[in-house]
């Protein structure tokens, strides 16, 4: 019994401690779904604080973003100020014209690049100037062309821009594009790309940019370049096209004609500067004609898009066709493409500039304003391009008088004329012309639908370089009249008229006399004043002495120069020419000066040859100044200074682009 009562303690005992244990293990359990509940309560937290922070970061992006890429648009009051060398883009898909970057020269010699945006409108004749932080550098001799994918948009390569005193230059080797529709810029950062150039063409052709030719300046001497590159629109990359060597190919230029049509791209005319040794650089003006022919399998079809094999690329040299019509050769002109169901595809050339060489190492530029037409199918043709007649008609009773037009005719230096008379341009030299305003090189052409648009150029008068302003517009499929949307701005002179010089030498000659009155009435007997009398004399017999010594040089200086060697001439200042244009001219000559005695490279270098011709500059300051005053002794004007001076044999050379 006692055994039994024993036995039932111990399992009441076991009992009991089997339910603690169970307890413990609820408890436990408890705890540890608690601690997981916590747990995940403090990672959702952290979630949570991780999503606000990111929220945060993209906010303050997105408010950085829109900041650098603000746009401000304005109306202006005109075109673009006095400028050459931009880019004149139809929109390719509004009614608008882009005009973007540029240089100009001011009178004082200094160089000035844009890097603003500007956009016509023909309907309402006004400009707008569009500006934002993100935009390419300033530049000139760039290249711009234009596609109509997602509202258009704009792509640029390439350009030039030099420091204030042109002491330092740069090439540009980035790529851009312009929206048209959000008028903002973004840089392509596209792993291979063309070599840094300026004078450079660009087409269009199917979806693809085609590249071709420009400089480049490394310091020593100017490189022409031949290399063609093309730009897929789609992808955003650059590929070269590598030409067979036993293929034909233009040779290298700048400043030539590219023209896009269905079956391929006509390349016309161009610039090169061609080196001698002993001999400053020769200008070269090519006229010659291509066309780049993409080839039977350059298109290869991958799903819905198109590839290039940028090796079936083929060039095809054009025969000179219809040289009646064919404009002289010429730089300083490219043509715009007028694509018409009627004229199917028309190339519009306008003005240039030829260096005519005169014989001893003499060159004068002739500039032109006169218009020309290439049919770019083949085998191309050249038409001229003049207004037509206005068509006369009799009134009953009275006398038979010319249409007077509804648009009024106006050209740069001229009067309105509204008489009843044909309305025509009126040169600003004398004469009529059927050309707008002066004539120039580098004008900027575009063909808005049936319109064509010129605006500014450069042009040359004595020894001067004139950057323009005028705006003119022709309707082509009309050709009726030249419409001036701006006149020109521009003073042209060639120093001064000697009005003003011969009215103070009168007011100093009356000067003079009145105080020689005055001194004939006063007592000098001051015995001091007499030894400052005798030196005012030997003082005044100093200076004779000297400048008749910088007379008999300055003599001896015209009379040699007709035998000067060339490379004398090059290294040698003309009589009016600033250190900034003598330098222009001759700043490869002195580039390679420096480098026979330094290991430079580049700016450095570029900057050792300007200190020579500073040096050389002021060597020959007192002297050319005293060429001056005898030229004009002889009663040369300034176009004939000019001339006279040319005979050192120091011609104007240019950079054509």
């Amino acid at each position: 019994m006692v055994k039994k009562k024993a036995k039932s303690a111990i399992s009441a005992q076991s009992k009991l401690a089997s339910k603690e244990a169970k307890k413990v293990k609820a408890a436990a359990k408890a705890v540890r779904k608690d601690a997981k509940a916590q747990k995940k309560s403090r990672k959702d937290d952290d979630v949570s604080d991780d999503d606000e922070d990111l929220e945060a970061i993209l906010e303050k992006m997105r408010i950085e973003w829109e900041e650098k890429h603000r746009v401000t648009e304005e109306i202006s009051d005109g075109p673009p100020s006095r400028r050459a060398n931009a880019t004149l883009t139809p929109d390719p898909s509004g009614n608008y014209l882009w005009c973007i970057g540029g240089e100009y020269f001011s009178e004082d010699g200094k160089a000035h690049f844009y890097s603003d945006v500007y956009r016509y409108s023909p309907d309402k004749n006004e400009w707008r100037r569009f500006t934002s932080a993100t935009c390419p550098g300033p530049r000139s001799a760039h290249a711009v062309v234009a596609t109509p994918s997602e509202g258009g948009k704009l792509f640029l390569f390439g350009g030039e821009f030099s420091s204030l005193h042109q002491t330092t230059f740069h090439h540009y080797r980035d790529t851009w594009v312009f929206d048209i529709a959000s008028k903002s810029w973004e840089r392509l950062a596209t792993k291979n790309k063309p070599p840094a150039r300026s004078g450079h063409r660009m087409a269009v052709w199917k979806h693809f940019i085609v590249l071709f030719g420009g400089f480049f300046d490394p310091g020593v001497r100017t490189q022409y370049l031949n290399d063609l590159w093309i730009f897929d629109t789609e992808d955003y990359t650059w590929k070269p096209v590598e030409i067979s060597g036993i293929d034909r190919k233009p040779s290298p230029r700048s400043g030539f004609s590219f023209l896009s049509t269905p079956e391929g791209i006509v390349l016309h005319g161009g610039y090169y500067q061609e080196y001698v040794k002993g001999k400053r650089p020769q200008g070269v003006v090519l006229d010659d004609t291509w066309f780049l022919r993409p080839g039977c399998s350059y298109i290869a079809t991958i799903g819905n898009r198109m590839s290039t094999d940028t090796k079936e690329f083929k060039w095809e040299r054009r025969k000179k066709a219809n040289n009646a019509h064919a404009p002289i050769a010429r730089s300083g002109c490219t043509m715009a493409l007028w694509a018409n169901s009627s004229a199917k595809s028309l190339g519009i050339m306008f003005g240039g500039v030829r260096d005519v060489d005169e014989g001893d190492e003499v060159l004068t530029s002739e500039f032109y304003n006169d218009m020309y037409g290439y049919n770019t199918p083949h085998p191309g043709k050249w038409v001229t391009l003049t207004l037509r007649k206005k068509k006369q008609k009799a009134g009953k009773g009275s006398k038979r008088k010319a249409k007077i037009q509804p648009m009024e005719v106006q050209a740069p230096g001229g009067d309105d004329d509204t008489d009843g008379e044909e309305s025509e341009s009126e040169d600003p030299d004398g004469g009529n012309t059927d050309s707008p305003g002066l004539p120039a090189d580098n004008a900027m052409l575009a063909v808005l639908r049936n319109t064509l648009y010129i605006y500014g150029g450069i042009l040359e008068r004595g020894a001067r370089e004139y950057t323009l302003d005028d705006f003119w517009s022709v309707a082509l499929d009309k050709m009726d009249e030249f419409v001036c949307l701006r006149p020109l701005d521009v003073s042209m002179f060639d120093g001064n008229d000697g009005s003003s010089e011969e009215e103070n030498d009168d007011e100093e000659d009356e000067g003079e006399g009145e105080e020689s009155d005055e001194d004939a009435n006063q007592d000098h007997s001051d015995p001091d004043e007499h030894s400052k009398d005798q030196e005012k004399e030997i003082d005044t017999a100093e200076t004779v002495l000297v400048n008749t010594q910088l007379r008999d040089q300055a003599a001896r200086f015209l009379e040699g120069s007709k035998t000067i060697s060339a490379e004398e001439a090059l290294r040698t200042p003309l009589p009016g020419e600033t250190l900034t244009v003598f330098y222009a001219r001759s700043r490869e000559y002195w580039a390679q000066q420096a480098h026979t005695f330094s290991d430079n490279r580049g700016k450095q270098l570029r900057r050792d040859g300007f200190g020579l011709a500073q040096d050389r500059y002021e060597e020959y300051k007192p002297l050319l100044e005293e060429v001056e005053k005898i030229l004009a002794e002889a009663g040369l004007d300034a176009e004939e200074m000019k001339r006279a001076s040319e005979g050192t044999g120091i011609g104007w050379n240019h950079n054509r682009r």
